[in-house]
């Protein structure tokens, strides 16, 4: 008898988030490389777009599909109503799931939901109120109905248990990685040239929002006194001018920023390729995407410190324990200044980088979901 993990995979179909899609589509593929013997990976999908981004994951048993679009689709699942999803074992790399009662037991049906970022409970005015809403009302509905609740490191963990007491102890904690094969391509030179970037450079990520700490972070590489050019990518489009404002109110000139959004895999590991820092300013408790792709590239790494980053970076990189806005900016610039001052302290960050890398990988994530679906 074959044994079906069925993976929701929405955000390939119709993605509404670029981080959580490209998570989406690494675990799959992890989890149909690493399925144990007798066992499978169907996707779920909304019905609507093509089949095309689902071709991504090779090696699927088959696709279901719903018969509503996501749109529609996520508003029945923030009610409970009918789906058309089905029982079964489900997988799903966001909260988007049917979280309604089923038969563990008897019919061996059981649902697991991750949870990644927790912005619409500590800073819900940076979202659309529906988006608060629907993370809301579905965090509720696991505590009711998930079998399982996987979150990516300790402190999200302790965080969640805080707003969900009622999870008790189904929580799990599973880390994401950077995608599978992550790592500098040939022509990276080539890359960044077409992306208009030069190179040797300061990297950030992230918006303008508050959250993000990018204000933060451009002020403490202006006061690093470190003369390289800034380079921040992950802007969402029509973000730019406000990132830019950010800069020139740190001191940073227009000519030494560059600024670029969401890039494909390969386009952003040239960028990684390049930066000779990566400045992590944000102390939202969410999973640092980014954070990851430097260590995994072995750049060092400076960090405001928080519950996600000691968390994921531990003794990779620099953090930096500011108790207020000035001191971290005083905190984060003087590591950045310290950590390039010289060849061997830049070396010395990189090698502590690559090192803590190599604990994050979609195929260790993927054993552990089949695991923890086996242990259900």
């Amino acid at each position: 008898m074959v044994a079906t993990l069925r993976v929701v995979l929405d955000q390939l179909v119709a993605p509404t988030e670029p981080e959580l899609a490209e998570a989406s589509r690494e675990l799959a593929r992890a989890l149909v490389i690493g399925a144990p013997s007798g066992c499978e990976v169907e996707a779920i999908a909304p019905a609507g777009g093509s089949d095309e981004a689902l071709a991504a994951v090779p090696g699927l048993a088959g696709v279901r599909r719903t018969a509503l679009p996501r749109r529609e689709l996520s508003a029945a699942l923030q009610l409970g109503v009918g789906t058309g999803i089905g029982g079964g074992m489900i997988h799903a790399p966001s909260l988007f799931a049917p979280l309604v009662r089923h038969d563990r037991l008897h019919d061996n049906d059981q649902t697991v939901v991750t949870v990644w970022d927790l912005r619409p409970w500590e800073s819900p005015a940076e979202l659309p109120r529906p988006v608060v809403a629907w993370h809301k009302a579905m965090l509720k509905r696991a505590v009711k109905h998930a079998d399982a609740v996987v979150v990516p490191t300790h402190s999200l963990a302790a965080r969640v248990a805080e707003i969900a007491p009622g999870l008790g102890d189904r929580m799990r904690v599973i880390a994401g990685a950077s995608p599978l094969g992550f790592s500098v391509p040939v022509d990276e030179v080539g890359r960044r040239r077409e992306l208009g970037l030069p190179e040797g450079f300061i990297l950030l990520a992230g918006g303008p929002l508050g959250s993000e700490g990018l204000d933060a972070g451009l002020a403490a590489v202006a006061a690093s006194g470190v003369d390289l050019p800034v380079v921040v990518i992950d802007v969402e489009e029509g973000h730019e001018p406000a990132v830019a404002d950010l800069a020139s109110a740190a001191g940073i000139p227009e000519r030494g920023l560059h600024v670029r959004g969401v890039l494909s895999v390969e386009d952003r590991a040239a960028v990684f390729g390049a930066a000779v820092a990566f400045v992590a300013p944000s102390r939202r408790a969410a999973f640092p995407w980014r954070v990851v792709d430097a260590l995994t590239l072995g750049v060092p790494v400076i960090a405001a410190s928080s519950g996600v980053h000691s968390d994921v970076v531990a003794e990779g990189g620099v953090l930096i324990a500011g108790t207020d806005a000035s001191s971290l900016v005083d905190g984060l610039g003087a590591a950045l200044a310290a950590s390039l001052g010289s060849t061997a302290a830049a070396e010395r960050l990189g090698v502590l980088a690559g090192d803590r890398g190599r604990a994050f990988s979609w195929r260790e994530a993927a054993d552990k979901v089949w695991m923890l679906h086996a242990e259900l």
